[in-house]
């Protein structure tokens, strides 16, 4: 991801354009390494993302909107003390150097006007963000680097600021492409890519790969091996380039992953001719914020998912464990009513078994065929004890059964809870609904409880999937468990139809009746929901139930989002994303 010193040049020119003037208004942190700033600007609403995140570092206008933490982090608090209502009068851009100083005046505590620096470097797992004073001190960073961590630049309260240490670089605008070339021999005679990466400030591997592409030659190839034609080529290409990067033509782009436009692979301002799957954007703004947000959320949601991930594996794991050890006994106590067989026989015969007998030979008179069966006796007991002894172990081995059939059925309960949890963690697409999932974790005692926080007023707890189907009525489609029993329990009506895949871990789906009967083709839409929001999402021939919710029952004690129902048919559907992406998505 090629945020170099050539798209550094391109976001400061847009920015400066957007934001010179403007004014700060608010300031939030709503990740621990990220800050928004919400700026008005020539008429305008702006808000300005700044990110000193490991992996997706960056700078650029947003329109995403993210939820804040309830009580702001320090950083946070430190900025708007120093920030709120400043102009913004000038963003630097530091010789292709991936550093972006914010210059604002702002008024202090005594009314004086000063000027502060927000610095933001973009310089992979040592990004930051730094608040700079006027006399270049550092007033705080998102990230402190102490003599421990750094013994060449510290970032801490109160040290004098200095940029990052410039690397060996020509700049773009200042090279000299025919004395360039002459140093490929100083250097070992490197590959063609690695040699303009090594020699050129501000360019990337994708860029020094692009020139080459351009120049018709493999940028693995060393230079000595180029013939005079090519080398002339190579040198025009990036004349080019150079040219482009002077006069500030710039042409941000996306390059896709074929033709799936959910994944976005690279990003340039410049058109990257190699890839033929690229779209253009007017803004490099535009570019970064679609770019990082799918990215970025991507992460962060598996990030924070990973442990409840890893506590559902082993928590089925555990439930599986349990299972097989409750067959085993099933299995061990299969025999239990012979026990009571040979008890009764050894009881009724008693007068004619002989004392010390290991084995005796019974009519078993509860068989239609008169057969006899084989009883194996201690010797050392009496024909009564042996049949005590019989008796005992079948009322052992019958509370067994009864008790172990009693936790086998709840452990498989408790596994299909567990896969339905896991089921609906695989498939969110925002953080909200990892904690609710982690609440209800909680609540089922699965994870430590934990105070609830008090809800916004304007919060909306119960947020399905809400899909228009074809003939215009509303399916509702819950995002896990617990809004799975709010839809079916308390949302819906007795008349609605709910659908769920048969012993399939997945959704409840509710189709909202309106006058007259529901349409097939609206059930088939419905059915292909339930199938596509459920663990049979890449199967085919998906068994999909369907009934009125009045004939949908939750037994006391179970758990979110388990009920029984009746009256019901079933429908065979299979998944199409095609079918799914042409219904109307409300939420």
């Amino acid at each position: 991801m090629p945020f170099d010193g050539i798209v550094v040049k391109n976001a400061v020119n847009e920015l400066s354009d957007a934001l010179t003037g403007g004014r700060v208004d608010k300031i939030y942190q709503p990740e621990q390494d990220e800050i928004i700033i919400n700026l008005r600007s020539k008429g305008q609403n702006l808000k300005l993302l700044l990110s000193a995140n490991a992996s997706y570092p960056r700078i650029h206008l947003t329109d995403i909107t993210k939820e804040n933490p309830t009580n702001p982090p320090v950083f946070c608090m430190l900025l708007r003390k120093h920030l709120s209502g400043g102009r913004i009068t000038e963003i630097e851009f530091h010789d292709f150097e991936r550093v972006i100083t914010i210059h604002i005046e702002t008024i202090n505590e005594l009314g004086d006007l000063t000027l502060k620096k927000l610095v933001v470097e973009i310089m992979g797992k040592h990004s930051n963000i730094i608040l700079v004073n006027s006399d270049n001190k550092i007033i705080d960073s998102i990230k402190h680097v102490d003599s421990d961590v750094s013994r060449v630049r510290e970032v801490m309260p109160a040290r004098p600021y200095s940029l990052p240490p410039s690397q060996d670089k020509t700049s773009p605008l200042a090279l000299n492409v025919e004395l360039l070339f002459s140093k490929a021999k100083e250097q070992g005679d490197p590959r063609i890519s690695k040699f303009l990466l090594n020699n050129i400030k501000g360019f990337s591997p994708l860029l020094c790969d692009e020139i080459c592409y351009r120049a018709g030659i493999d940028s693995r190839m060393p230079i000595s091996s180029l013939s005079v034609d090519i080398v002339q080529n190579l040198k025009q290409a990036l004349n080019e380039i150079i040219s482009k990067i002077e006069h500030s033509e710039f042409t941000p782009c996306i390059i896709w992953n074929g033709d799936d436009r959910q994944k976005p692979v690279d990003f340039h301002s410049f058109e990257i001719k190699q890839y033929n799957t690229s779209d253009f954007y007017p803004s490099i703004s535009k570019v970064l914020d679609l770019f990082y947000t799918t990215r970025d959320t991507s992460e962060r949601l598996t990030q924070k998912k990973a442990d409840l991930v890893k506590l559902l594996n082993n928590c089925i794991d555990r439930c599986n464990k349990k299972i097989s050890i409750h067959m085993d006994t099933l299995r061990e106590v299969a025999e239990r009513e012979n026990y009571k067989l040979y008890g009764e026989l050894i009881t009724a015969n008693i007068y004619c078994i002989p004392k010390n007998a290991g084995k005796v030979s019974l009519l078993n008179y509860y068989s239609e065929n008169s057969e006899y069966v084989d009883i194996p006796l201690d010797e050392t007991l009496l024909p009564q004890e042996n049949a005590q002894r019989y008796f005992k172990k079948y009322a052992k081995a019958k509370t067994a059964y009864t008790h172990t059939t009693q936790q086998l059925e709840e452990a498989r309960g408790e596994l299909l809870y567990l896969e339905s949890v896991l089921h609906s963690l695989e498939n969110i697409k925002s953080l909200k609904d990892i904690d609710d999932i982690r609440q209800e974790l909680a609540d089922q005692g699965y994870l430590p409880a934990k105070k609830k926080k008090p809800e916004k007023k304007n919060s909306k707890a119960f947020t399905p999937h809400i899909y228009k189907s074809t003939d215009g009525l509303y399916i509702y489609v819950g995002k896990n468990n617990v809004q799975n029993d709010m839809l079916t329990l308390k949302f819906s009506s007795s008349n609605d139809i709910w659908l769920h895949t048969k012993n399939i871990p997945g959704s409840h789906v509710i189709i909202k009746k309106d006058k007259g009967d529901i349409p097939d083709s609206t059930l088939l839409q419905a059915a292909q929901l339930a199938a596509y929001h459920s663990k049979a999402k890449n199967s085919s021939h998906v068994e999909v139930d369907y009934t009125h919710v009045r004939n949908v029952k939750k037994p006391n004690g179970a758990k979110p989002g388990m009920v029984i129902y009746d009256n019901y048919k079933t429908i065979i559907v299979t998944p199409d994303e095609n079918i799914i992406n042409k219904l109307i998505m409300e939420k």
